[in-house]
């Protein structure tokens, strides 16, 4: 544990994106990543990371693939911990490696019953790792499994905002379509809303400076509300440049209760209400 356990929700909620690889160290960290790094220096388990976020309320998470062998070992722990589900993807960052062999794999693991999402997928235009058409063309076949699969789709929009949204339209969206990490403004989230996508929420949104996430917050109905910490990245405010967990919730849910006008444990209650919506019966 990195930092103090907040106070304890009075209602269960869930993490709906996290990477326990990178927490526990199963993806060794680069030396230009000290996030991960600090991460994995406290030593964590997926035993104690689940253990910390029961005992404020946190109940289950999702566990997210962004290559093949992450998607593999998150479906494998899915498989074996009771409260946790994965989801498998190629990151956009790394679209070049969507082969058709690998992505036959992915869709192999998305068929699996304790693998609920298909993602991350979509487009990142902050990095250059992979080309626009490879990551187009990944995004695309990505949305396409979700589709057979009948799995959700989760997102990584990095300043894409309006070609994402061109691909969900153009391509035909599935049934369950989840905007990781939202990082769009308010026009964005009416778009999102009026076509039914939900919007997860990570600890961005109680940034001091982060007030257009705020005001995005308030144009979503908490029906189409996610909170996630997307660990161990993006810590909540006040941990900003510490490795984020999942017990950290709490801190980023009651900012978004306070947004909402919502008493936390009102706002859990939803949220908790839409994870099986989205992600299939717990």
């Amino acid at each position: 544990m990195s930092v103090p356990l907040p106070e304890a929700l009075g209602a269960e909620v869930f993490d709906s994106h996290c990477h326990l690889d990178i927490m526990v160290g199963e993806r060794k960290a680069s030396s230009g990543d000290p996030v991960a790094l600090a991460a994995q220096a406290a030593g964590a388990s997926v035993d104690r990371i689940l253990d910390e976020a029961r005992s404020v309320g946190v109940t289950r998470l999702v566990t997210i693939g962004y290559d093949l062998r992450s998607s593999e070992w998150g479906a494998e722990i899915a498989r074996d911990h009771e409260g946790v589900y994965a989801g498998v993807a190629i990151h956009p960052n790394e679209a070049h490696a969507a082969t058709p062999e690998v992505l036959d794999q992915i869709e192999a693991l998305a068929r699996l019953p304790h693998v609920r999402a298909v993602g991350e997928t979509g487009l990142d235009f902050f990095r250059d790792w992979a080309s626009k058409d490879d990551q187009h063309a990944s995004f695309r076949a990505h949305i396409e499994i979700a589709k057979r699969t009948g799995k959700a789709l989760v997102i990584h929009d990095r300043d894409a905002h309006d070609a994402v949204l061109e691909v969900l339209s153009s391509q035909g969206a599935p049934d369950v379509v989840v905007f990781h990490s939202y990082s769009g403004d308010a026009e964005m989230a009416k778009r999102c809303v009026e076509a039914g996508y939900h919007l997860s929420f990570s600890g961005p949104v109680t940034y001091k400076n982060a007030a257009y996430l705020r005001e995005a917050a308030k144009v979503a109905p908490a029906e189409l509300i996610l909170v996630e910490t997307d660990a161990p990245y993006l810590p909540p405010t006040p941990h900003r440049g510490k490795p984020n967990a999942p017990y950290l919730i709490p801190l980023t849910l009651r900012c978004l209760a306070e947004v909402k006008g919502m008493a936390p444990e009102a706002l859990a209650e939803i949220i908790n209400v839409n994870g099986p919506r989205v992600f299939g019966d717990w």
